[in-house]
C-alpha cells in the first residue's frame, strides 16, 4: 500500500507541473485575440474562485479524523498577505512578462524559484548555504545567461523588461513560499491554499472594477475558452493535485518532478505556439533544470537526516 501510495503522489506531481506549466501557453493564445492582461487574469481567477469556495465547502479536515485549529484573525492577515503577494501580483507580473517574451523562456526563469528561495532564506532566515547549492546556484544562472544570451541580437525593446517582469514574479512566489510554511502547517495545505487562492481572486476581480469599464469583457469566445481552460487545468486542477502530491511524497520529492515543467513548456510552444530555442539556449535550459534539481536534491538529503 505504501508504495500504491508513493506511486500516485508522484503521478499526481507530475501531472501538476506539466498542467502548470501549460498556463503560459493559454495566456501566449489568448493574446492573439486580445492584449490585457488586467482582464485575463480577471476572467481566469473569475472562473477558478467557485471551486475554491465548493471546496473549502466541502473539506473535512486531513486523513484520520485530526482535527485543525480555527482560523484566528492574525491568520486571516496571513492568508490575505501571502495570497496577494504568491497568487495575485507573481501571477499579474508573469502575465505582463509574458507579452514581451517566448513562452519557453519564461517558465525557464520562472523555474528558477527554488534558487531564490536558498538565497531569500539566507538572507532573511540566517539559513546557511551549503557549498552544494552555491554550486547548484552557479549552476542556474549560468544557464539562465545562456537561455537570455539568444535575444542579445534582437531589437525588441521590451524583451528585457519580459525578463525583469518573469523574474519578479519568480521572486514574488519564492517569498509567498518562504512565508508560508508556518501558516500551511496550522491551517492545512487544503485550506491554506484554498483561502489563499480565493483571497488572491478577489484581488485580481477588483483590480478589474477598478481599472477596466465593464465593456473590457467583451472579447472573442476563444478568450473565454482559454481563461476557462487556465482556470480549470492550469489552476485549480494542478493546486489542489499539487497538495496531495506535498502530503503524499514531501516537497523536495514534488521540487524534483516538477522539473517536468519547464521541459513541457518549451515542448508545447513548439507544438502550439512554433516557438523554439537555438542550441545555446537549449543547453541553458537544461542546466537551469538542473541547478535546481541540485537544490531538491539536497533538501530531500537533510529530509533523510
Amino acid at each position: 500500500m505504501s508504495r500504491t501510495h508513493n506511486v500516485v503522489g508522484v503521478l499526481l506531481a507530475a501531472t501538476a507541473a506539466i498542467a502548470f506549466s501549460l498556463r503560459a501557453i493559454f495566456v501566449k493564445l489568448a493574446y492573439e485575440d486580445m492584449s490585457d492582461p488586467v482582464t485575463l487574469l480577471a476572467l481566469r481567477m473569475i472562473f477558478s474562485l467557485p471551486f475554491f469556495i465548493v471546496a473549502l465547502a466541502l473539506y473535512r479536515g486531513p486523513p484520520g479524523g485530526q482535527k485543525l485549529p480555527p482560523i484566528t484573525a492574525r491568520d486571516a492577515l496571513a492568508l490575505a498577505a501571502l495570497g496577494f503577494v504568491g497568487y495575485y501580483l507573481s501571477s499579474f507580473l508573469d502575465m505582463i512578462g509574458l507579452q514581451y517574451i517566448a513562452a519557453g523562456v519564461g517558465r525557464l526563469i520562472l523555474f528558477m524559484y527554488p534558487t531564490i528561495v536558498v538565497v531569500i532564506s539566507a538572507v532573511f532566515l540566517r539559513k546557511p548555504i551549503t557549498r552544494r547549492e552555491l554550486i547548484a546556484l552557479a549552476i542556474t544562472y549560468a544557464g539562465v545567461a545562456l537561455v537570455l544570451s539568444g535575444q542579445l541580437d534582437k531589437t525588441s525593446d521590451n524583451f528585457w523588461l519580459g525578463v525583469l517582469l518573469v523574474m519578479l514574479s519568480a521572486v514574488t512566489f519564492s517569498v509567498y513560499l518562504v512565508g508560508s510554511g508556518e501558516v500551511v502547517l496550522r491551517l492545512g495545505s487544503i485550506r491554506f491554499t484554498a483561502y489563499a487562492t480565493a483571497a488572491a481572486s478577489a484581488y485580481c476581480i477588483v483590480q478589474f472594477m477598478a481599472l477596466r469599464p465593464m465593456s473590457a469583457l467583451v472579447l472573442p469566445a476563444r478568450v473565454y475558452w482559454l481563461a476557462l481552460c487556465m482556470a480549470l487545468f492550469s489552476t485549480v486542477m494542478p493546486i489542489f493535485m499539487m497538495a496531495e502530491a506535498l502530503r503524499r511524497i514531501g516537497a523536495s520529492r514534488v521540487a524534483m518532478i516538477s522539473a517536468l515543467g519547464p521541459v513541457a513548456t518549451v515542448v508545447s510552444g513548439y507544438i502550439g505556439l512554433d516557438e523554439t530555442m537555438s542550441l545555446v539556449q537549449s543547453v541553458g535550459g537544461v542546466l537551469v533544470v538542473a541547478g535546481v534539481l541540485i537544490v531538491a536534491a539536497q533538501a530531500r538529503a537533510m529530509d533523510r537526516k
